[in-house]
């Protein structure tokens, strides 16, 4: 055990341990959610809305190294689904103001981290049926002061974050995430003690059940949803989509217009992510809003690089570096922390 993987495992802890919240949604808001997702679809997969290589996936979830990147999108395409419903606070669908502009859930993060204000950033779901998860566990965009989702790749944000180098700016966010699936498998792993500490499982039942957590510092994943036997989906692509078939009452996985497979309602996993940005105090609130301490993306990389020659890595100074294929996989084999426990060896 290296003196900077311990470092890194205090770094890759989340504020708080997460904490297990019922009855997150009234019967009738997740109804108005449903009605969203079956009436504005079709949807994308989770990779499609994120990422264009599979350098950019594989720098994100960690589920290789640099020299193993020899595969394509379409090769690990899974058939797991997104859409946004909010996103830089600002609500796509007025029906859903309740749960995104939501007191309880404003107060759930707040006391979360002991902080006095908070703002809601984002919201967004996950649908899937029965597919492999892969077990790849990873970090949610990590946000930092002047690199956020909004207007950096989730790849470099967790890159950052897996790096350790940038924690004087990581920005405090707090999710609430809930789930409604009934079916087997499909539950939520993470790592509240870090990458090295051992696993959290959250267990069935997981109707309207969630965790208030910060994602963006834990690994974490969703695990293999439904049997065994009916996770495999031939024909899946990177650019696969998903909508809800009114005529048949059922959810229809489509590639290129072909259908790949449909799912009964009963089949469906449905995770819907809120997300809110914390404050201490209104000094706090107030330094958010002044950019001069912001970081830049040449800021980012200047440090990166610099860091990975002070530890004897080569790499060469790329010209694109938010597009530089061989530039992120120096990236992938330098920052590669991920957690080395998991259900199947815990007695170890």
């Amino acid at each position: 055990m290296t003196a900077d993987n311990l470092r890194l495992n205090e770094v890759l802890r989340p504020a708080a341990p997460p904490r297990i919240v019922q009855d997150l949604y009234s019967d009738a808001q997740h109804e108005r959610i449903l009605d969203v997702l079956k009436t504005h679809g079709p949807w994308p997969t989770i990779a499609a809305h994120h990422f264009d290589t599979i350098e950019e996936l594989v720098a994100t979830s960690n589920t290789g190294t640099a020299d193993q990147v020899d595969f394509t999108l379409d090769d690990i395409a899974s058939p797991h689904f997104r859409g946004f419903f909010a996103e830089n606070s600002v609500l796509y669908y007025p029906e859903l103001h309740d749960c995104f502009y939501n007191a309880r859930f404003l107060e759930l993060a707040k006391d979360y981290w002991g902080a006095k204000y908070a703002r809601p950033t984002l919201m967004l779901f996950n649908l899937c049926g029965p597919h492999h998860s892969r077990l790849a566990s990873h970090l949610d965009g990590v946000t930092f002061r002047g690199v956020r989702i909004e207007k950096s790749p989730i790849w470099l944000q967790n890159v950052m974050g897996r790096s350790g180098l940038f924690t004087d700016h990581v920005v405090k966010m707090a999710q609430v995430i809930t789930w409604w699936y009934l079916g087997e498998n499909g539950t939520f792993t993470c790592w509240p003690d870090g990458p090295l500490g051992e696993p959290m499982r959250l267990e069935h039942p997981l109707w309207n059940k969630g965790v208030v957590v910060q994602n963006e510092m834990m690994f974490h994943r969703g695990d293999p949803v439904g049997r065994p036997d009916e996770r495999d989906t031939p024909g899946v692509k990177h650019r696969s989509v998903i909508q809800y078939d009114a005529d048949r009452g059922d959810w229809t996985a489509m590639t290129d217009g072909e259908v790949i497979r449909r799912y009964a309602p009963n089949e469906m996993r449905l995770l819907v992510h809120w997300n809110a940005e914390l404050y201490n105090d209104l000094d706090e609130v107030k330094a958010s809003m002044n950019p001069a301490d912001d970081l830049t993306h040449d800021v980012v990389f200047g440090r990166l690089l610099a860091d990975m020659r002070a530890r004897g890595i080569k790499v060469t100074e790329p010209t694109d570096p938010l597009h530089d294929k061989e530039f992120i996989r120096a990236l992938i084999d330098a920052y590669s922390i991920t957690p080395t426990t998991d259900w199947a060896d815990r007695s170890a």
